[in-house]
C-alpha cells in the first residue's frame, strides 16, 4: 500500500497545496481502538495501488501525533473523530466520515 505517513505539522500546508492538483485522503487511526482497527483493515483490503492515481492517501497515527490531528480539525473546521477519513480538494475539506461510515467505494466516489 502506497500510503504516506502524516507525521509533521508542516505536512498540513503541503497536503493542502497538494489537494489543489489531486484530491487527498487523510485516515486518522487510533492503534488502540478496535473500531479504528476494523475500519483501517477494511480500507487496506479494498485499496488498490491504482487508487493512488485518483486520490493521494495519508495515514495519521493519532496516538503518536495527536497535535497534528488537532491542527487538522482546526485548519479544516472538522470535528475530530477516531477513526475518521477526510478528503481535501482545492485546499478545503469536502468530505469526512467516521467509524462504520468509512466506506471504500464512497471515498473513491467523493474523490472524483
Amino acid at each position: 500500500m502506497a500510503w504516506k505517513r502524516l507525521e509533521t505539522l508542516d505536512q498540513i500546508a503541503q497536503i493542502k497545496e497538494e489537494s489543489k492538483h489531486q484530491p487527498v485522503l487523510i485516515f486518522k487511526h487510533s492503534t488502540s481502538c478496535s473500531i479504528s482497527g476494523m475500519a483501517w483493515n477494511r480500507l487496506q483490503r479494498n485499496w488498490k495501488e491504482s487508487d493512488s492515481d485518483i486520490i493521494q492517501p495519508y495515514l495519521l497515527d493519532l496516538l503518536s501525533y495527536r497535535s497534528i490531528s488537532n491542527a487538522i480539525a482546526e485548519e479544516f473546521a472538522i470535528h475530530h473523530e477516531s477513526p475518521q477519513v477526510i478528503i481535501l480538494k482545492d485546499g478545503i475539506a469536502t468530505y469526512d466520515n467516521s467509524h462504520m461510515g468509512i466506506n471504500y467505494q464512497e471515498i473513491l466516489n467523493q474523490a472524483k
